[in-house]
Protein backbone atom coordinates (compact mmCIF):
# COMPACT_ATOMS: atom_id res chain seq x y z
CA UNK A 1 0.00 0.00 0.00
CA UNK A 2 3.00 2.61 0.75
CA UNK A 3 4.47 1.38 -2.07
CA UNK A 4 1.44 2.29 -3.97
CA UNK A 5 0.58 5.88 -2.64
CA UNK A 6 4.28 7.03 -3.37
CA UNK A 7 3.60 6.30 -6.80
CA UNK A 8 0.34 8.08 -6.88
CA UNK A 9 2.49 11.12 -5.12
CA UNK A 10 5.13 11.00 -7.82
CA UNK A 11 2.33 10.88 -10.54
CA UNK A 12 1.21 13.95 -9.05
CA UNK A 13 4.58 15.78 -8.43
CA UNK A 14 4.26 15.56 -5.13
CA UNK A 15 7.63 15.08 -3.33
CA UNK A 16 9.06 14.67 -6.50
CA UNK A 17 13.09 16.71 -6.30
CA UNK A 18 13.43 19.47 -8.93
CA UNK A 19 9.43 20.12 -8.75
CA UNK A 20 8.54 23.59 -8.12
CA UNK A 21 5.54 24.88 -6.53
CA UNK A 22 3.48 27.91 -8.21
CA UNK A 23 0.88 29.30 -6.16
CA UNK A 24 -1.73 31.36 -8.08
CA UNK A 25 -3.84 33.96 -5.92
CA UNK A 26 -6.35 36.17 -7.31
CA UNK A 27 -5.94 39.49 -5.79
CA UNK A 28 -8.15 40.86 -3.30
CA UNK A 29 -11.51 42.67 -3.50
CA UNK A 30 -10.87 45.73 -5.25
CA UNK A 31 -13.01 49.04 -4.34
CA UNK A 32 -16.37 48.90 -5.90
CA UNK A 33 -17.56 51.54 -8.58
CA UNK A 34 -16.54 53.88 -10.72
CA UNK A 35 -15.44 56.14 -8.35
CA UNK A 36 -12.43 53.88 -8.08
CA UNK A 37 -11.06 54.75 -11.12
CA UNK A 38 -9.64 52.18 -14.24
CA UNK A 39 -7.17 50.55 -11.71
CA UNK A 40 -9.19 50.29 -8.46
CA UNK A 41 -6.86 49.61 -5.34
CA UNK A 42 -8.17 47.15 -2.60
CA UNK A 43 -11.49 47.98 -0.61
CA UNK A 44 -11.09 47.71 3.00
CA UNK A 45 -12.39 44.24 3.09
CA UNK A 46 -10.13 43.66 0.06
CA UNK A 47 -6.57 44.51 2.89
CA UNK A 48 -7.95 42.44 5.34
CA UNK A 49 -8.20 39.47 2.69
CA UNK A 50 -4.93 40.51 2.24
CA UNK A 51 -3.69 40.36 5.28
CA UNK A 52 -4.69 36.79 5.99
CA UNK A 53 -3.36 35.85 2.71
CA UNK A 54 -0.15 37.08 4.04
CA UNK A 55 -0.26 35.34 7.77
CA UNK A 56 -1.55 31.81 5.87
CA UNK A 57 1.41 31.73 3.70
CA UNK A 58 3.95 33.48 6.12
CA UNK A 59 5.37 30.09 7.58
CA UNK A 60 6.47 29.23 4.12
CA UNK A 61 9.13 29.16 2.32
CA UNK A 62 8.58 31.59 -0.64
CA UNK A 63 11.10 31.98 -3.29
CA UNK A 64 9.80 35.08 -4.69
CA UNK A 65 6.59 36.96 -5.11
CA UNK A 66 4.76 37.70 -8.82
CA UNK A 67 1.85 40.49 -9.90
CA UNK A 68 -0.13 41.49 -12.33
CA UNK A 69 1.01 45.07 -12.63
CA UNK A 70 -2.36 46.41 -11.61
CA UNK A 71 -2.86 47.83 -8.06
CA UNK A 72 -5.38 45.66 -6.57
CA UNK A 73 -2.56 42.72 -7.31
CA UNK A 74 0.63 44.83 -6.23
CA UNK A 75 -1.76 46.05 -3.08
CA UNK A 76 -2.35 42.00 -2.02
CA UNK A 77 1.36 40.78 -3.24
CA UNK A 78 3.02 43.41 -0.67
CA UNK A 79 1.08 41.52 1.61
CA UNK A 80 3.08 38.52 1.17
CA UNK A 81 6.66 40.36 0.44
CA UNK A 82 8.09 43.71 0.02
CA UNK A 83 9.84 42.63 -2.63
CA UNK A 84 7.34 42.09 -5.45
CA UNK A 85 8.43 41.36 -9.32
CA UNK A 86 5.13 42.62 -11.66
CA UNK A 87 4.88 41.41 -14.79
CA UNK A 88 2.46 42.44 -17.45
CA UNK A 89 1.58 39.05 -18.28
CA UNK A 90 -0.06 38.35 -15.27
CA UNK A 91 -2.94 40.82 -16.14
CA UNK A 92 -6.49 39.97 -16.29
CA UNK A 93 -7.96 38.72 -19.59
CA UNK A 94 -9.71 41.55 -21.40
CA UNK A 95 -13.79 41.47 -21.34
CA UNK A 96 -16.88 43.52 -21.86
CA UNK A 97 -19.33 43.91 -19.93
CA UNK A 98 -22.71 44.45 -21.61
CA UNK A 99 -26.17 44.11 -20.85
CA UNK A 100 -24.92 42.63 -17.47
CA UNK A 101 -23.25 39.91 -19.18
CA UNK A 102 -19.47 39.17 -19.31
CA UNK A 103 -17.50 38.69 -22.35
CA UNK A 104 -13.72 37.24 -22.96
CA UNK A 105 -12.60 39.30 -26.09
CA UNK A 106 -8.74 37.77 -25.33
CA UNK A 107 -8.93 34.21 -26.44
CA UNK A 108 -8.59 31.69 -24.04
CA UNK A 109 -5.31 30.47 -25.78
CA UNK A 110 -3.83 33.89 -25.98
CA UNK A 111 -4.46 34.16 -21.93
CA UNK A 112 -2.82 30.78 -21.20
CA UNK A 113 0.17 31.34 -24.09
CA UNK A 114 1.32 34.39 -21.31
CA UNK A 115 0.70 33.11 -18.58
CA UNK A 116 2.78 29.59 -19.01
CA UNK A 117 5.48 31.72 -20.56
CA UNK A 118 5.21 33.54 -17.10
CA UNK A 119 5.14 30.33 -15.28
CA UNK A 120 7.80 29.33 -17.33
CA UNK A 121 9.87 32.20 -16.94
CA UNK A 122 9.33 31.93 -12.44
CA UNK A 123 9.95 28.28 -12.63
CA UNK A 124 13.57 28.57 -14.29
CA UNK A 125 14.20 31.57 -11.81
CA UNK A 126 13.19 29.32 -8.95
CA UNK A 127 13.55 25.58 -9.95
CA UNK A 128 12.54 23.31 -7.19
CA UNK A 129 10.91 25.90 -5.53
CA UNK A 130 8.09 28.30 -4.61
CA UNK A 131 6.60 30.77 -5.66
CA UNK A 132 3.45 33.04 -5.91
CA UNK A 133 2.06 35.08 -8.47
CA UNK A 134 -0.74 37.19 -7.60
CA UNK A 135 -3.26 37.93 -10.82
CA UNK A 136 -6.60 37.65 -12.10
CA UNK A 137 -9.98 35.18 -11.64
CA UNK A 138 -10.38 34.62 -15.42
CA UNK A 139 -6.42 34.21 -15.87
CA UNK A 140 -6.02 31.89 -13.24
CA UNK A 141 -9.60 30.26 -14.75
CA UNK A 142 -8.10 29.84 -18.48
CA UNK A 143 -4.45 29.14 -16.81
CA UNK A 144 -6.06 26.19 -14.90
CA UNK A 145 -8.38 24.90 -17.46
CA UNK A 146 -5.25 24.48 -19.58
CA UNK A 147 -3.06 22.59 -17.19
CA UNK A 148 -6.24 20.12 -16.53
CA UNK A 149 -6.85 19.67 -20.07
CA UNK A 150 -10.20 21.33 -20.56
CA UNK A 151 -11.60 22.87 -23.49
CA UNK A 152 -12.08 26.68 -22.63
CA UNK A 153 -15.03 27.87 -21.35
CA UNK A 154 -15.66 24.31 -19.66
CA UNK A 155 -14.56 24.28 -16.14
CA UNK A 156 -17.45 25.61 -13.58
CA UNK A 157 -15.11 27.10 -11.47
CA UNK A 158 -14.27 30.69 -10.60
CA UNK A 159 -11.52 31.59 -7.94
CA UNK A 160 -12.61 34.06 -5.09
CA UNK A 161 -10.74 36.89 -3.87
CA UNK A 162 -7.96 36.01 -2.22
CA UNK A 163 -7.58 32.20 -3.14
CA UNK A 164 -5.01 30.02 -3.68
CA UNK A 165 -4.69 27.33 -6.68
CA UNK A 166 -1.13 25.49 -7.08
CA UNK A 167 0.26 23.97 -9.50
CA UNK A 168 3.15 21.65 -9.63
CA UNK A 169 5.73 21.97 -12.49
CA UNK A 170 8.12 19.44 -13.54
CA UNK A 171 10.16 19.02 -16.34
CA UNK A 172 7.96 17.65 -18.51
CA UNK A 173 4.34 18.09 -17.04
CA UNK A 174 1.98 20.35 -14.78
CA UNK A 175 -0.09 18.93 -12.06
CA UNK A 176 -2.77 20.63 -9.63
CA UNK A 177 -2.30 20.80 -6.35
CA UNK A 178 -5.27 22.27 -5.31
CA UNK A 179 -8.06 24.47 -6.38
CA UNK A 180 -9.11 28.04 -4.94
CA UNK A 181 -8.33 27.41 -1.66
CA UNK A 182 -9.63 30.16 1.12
CA UNK A 183 -9.30 28.48 4.30
CA UNK A 184 -7.54 31.66 5.79
CA UNK A 185 -11.01 33.41 5.39
CA UNK A 186 -12.93 30.82 7.07
CA UNK A 187 -13.93 33.46 10.04
CA UNK A 188 -14.93 36.58 7.89
CA UNK A 189 -15.84 34.93 4.77
CA UNK A 190 -14.80 35.40 1.45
Amino acid sequence: MATALSSLERTFLIGVAGVTEVCLVRHGQAQPGPAAGPDPGLSSRGQDQALRLGQRLSPLKVDAVYCSPLLRARQTALALAMDVFADRRLVEAKVRIQDGKLDQLEPAPEVVARMAQAVDDAVKDHLGGRVVMVTHGLAILNYLESVLGLEPGRFRFFPQCTSISVVRVGTSRRMVGSLGDVAHLDSVGS
